[in-house]
């Protein structure tokens, strides 16, 4: 069988923060890990950088600072698509939708309706944006189009906006009906649809909305490997595999809800192989091996995010972690029938130099790294709401259904946790690692999951003593979680090359912050200790 259409990667930036540094910002690089083609971030869009001379008066008049930055924007862009294809890469630029200069929306009284892709106006400048996109950025091999959210960010003079994005019949078909006639056959030019937050859980919708739209050879539709975001608990997408158009399925290699590269985490292998947490489930297909092998029509290949995703950090010290994802992703995609743990075993001795009798540690300690990592966020089970903490803060656990077998189950698996991490720091001792800097940073690396797995474990342990009012539970998981605390943020003065810590003041989209309901025991428990 021949190579998938896409063996695709994307830097994902944190939106309103510096741009990621990382050798996969470098198409070359890109190319030289297997990749065809790149998809550039939002911020990164042809759709940015379009002067809408003729459309209206004073869009970005000269000499004006809208004008300036659009121009700029221009600029790099030529260069980056240029880059790309001295590397001999595809081209593709992900865009949200509906996104317009707010001058253009202002002078044209749109406020209220450019966010409704029925309304006529809005159409024609939809069409006028894309044949403008493709006239000014040749190169481009096609547009990635974006409904889930929108981000303005970095788009300081424009406005985004959708109406109804989950509206099958009224927003999304039309929608796609549109795209599909402007980029698909009258550019000639590829559309990826992407699926999230507006079809990727309903089977039904997905297969309506498939049904509703023609085929067309250069129209694909975007999945991510799981349903809705990147938890691990999530279910494995039941619309793979499914409708009549090619997909394309979304892997994130630095999890963001699980560490972004800061510790080991190697996904590649459940992604290609299924997660264990799936099995058994009932699905027909549920993992992408399982897609290409029995719907290889529909495979359009892999897209992976080699970095970011979520906000903040941690941010990775070394790219180990996340390009062992992206690399085995993409040259497994390169031919499917190959075992993962040959592409694995490449990967340890020719991409990281390591020696031959080190590998089985290395591999143990990658494999080990998803079991762990499962258990210490959440179980296997998916006993835990999924959004009880996140990018570099930790919250207080929160149950989905706190049932008596939940609880026992979340606090064995919270021991189970750590005593796999602390075997992995055993395994990643006796790797003989290539560089003094790559042995540090490693090292480290598997420390910090081991300190950030006990500062878990001790939270979880508080939280079933404080259903229990048991105080002398309490204060010996309070000690505990100090102790914790105190490694975790110990581990700078043992390595050089460590990525920065999670954090117990870090807010950002995080309901009740564990240190703050830490410090309620603290004060409740104060009287009594005092007493004693």
């Amino acid at each position: 069988m021949p190579p998938p259409l896409f063996i695709m990667d994307m830097v994902h930036h944190n939106p309103g923060e510096p741009l990621f540094e990382t050798s996969y910002n470098d198409p070359a690089a890109v190319g030289a890990a297997g990749f065809n083609a790149k998809a550039f971030f939002l911020f990164e869009s042809p759709t940015l950088a379009i002067r809408w001379d003729g459309v209206e008066e004073d869009v970005f008049p000269a000499g004006s600072e809208p004008r300036a930055w659009v121009d700029n924007k221009a600029d790099v862009i030529r260069q980056q698509h240029q880059a790309c294809r001295a590397a001999g890469l595809k081209i593709y630029a992900q865009t949200d939708m509906v996104l317009l200069p707010q001058a253009l929306i202002h002078a044209r009284n749109l406020d209220e309706r450019f966010g409704d892709p029925n309304d006529p106006e809005t159409m024609e400048l939809i069409r006028i944006q894309i044949r403008e996109s493709f006239a000014q950025f040749p190169e481009l091999d096609g547009l990635i189009m974006r409904i889930g959210e929108t981000y303005l960010h970095d788009a300081p003079w424009h406005l985004g906006a959708i109406h109804n994005k989950d509206d099958v019949a009224h927003t999304i078909v039309p929608l796609m009906r549109l795209l599909r006639k402007e980029v698909c056959v009258q550019q000639d030019r590829q559309l990826i649809f992407r699926s999230w937050l507006s079809f990727d859980c309903d089977l039904d919708d997905y297969l309506t909305i498939s049904a509703a739209i023609e085929p067309h050879p250069n129209f694909i539709i975007s999945v991510k490997h799981c349903e809705d975001d990147f938890h691990r608990s999530n279910p494995f997408s039941r619309v793979i595999g499914q409708g009549q158009h090619p997909q394309l399925i979304e892997v994130q290699c630095s999890r963001e809800y699980e560490g972004k590269g800061a510790y080991p985490n190697y996904v590649a292998a459940d992604v290609i192989d299924g997660f264990e947490e799936h099995r058994g489930k009932g699905l027909q297909i549920e993992s992408i091996r399982a897609f290409s092998e029995q719907r290889p029509e529909l495979f359009a290949g892999i897209w992976t995010w080699s970095r970011g995703g979520g906000w903040g950090g941690p941010y990775a010290a070394n790219e180990l972690w996340y390009d062992l994802n992206a690399w085995v992703m993409a040259q497994w995609a390169r031919d499917t029938h190959q075992d993962e743990e040959s592409v694995f075993w490449r990967y340890a001795r020719e991409r990281l130099g390591l020696p031959e009798d080190s590998v089985p540690f290395f591999r143990e300690l990658c494999l080990l790294s998803g079991k762990a990592i499962v258990r210490m966020r959440n179980t296997t089970e998916g006993d835990l709401d999924l959004w009880w903490t996140r990018d570099a803060g930790i919250g207080w656990p929160e149950y989905r259904s706190d049932t008596p077998d939940s609880l026992r189950r979340s606090l064995a698996q919270k021991d189970e946790a750590v005593q796999i991490w602390e075997h992995m720091v055993s395994l990643a001792e006796q790797v003989q690692w290539p560089d003094p800097h790559l042995a540090d940073f490693a090292l480290g690396s598997v420390h910090y999951g081991l300190g950030l797995a006990r500062i878990y474990r001790a939270i979880f342990y508080l939280d079933a003593a404080r259903r229990n009012d048991d105080q002398q539970a309490i204060a010996r998981e309070l000690d505990r979680y100090d102790a914790a605390w105190r490694a975790y943020d110990g581990l700078p003065t043992r390595f050089a090359h460590l990525s920065d810590r999670y954090r117990k003041d870090y807010r950002r989209h995080i309901a009740h912050p564990a240190d703050e309901v830490v410090n309620e025991l603290r004060t409740r428990s104060a009287p009594e200790s005092a007493q004693r």
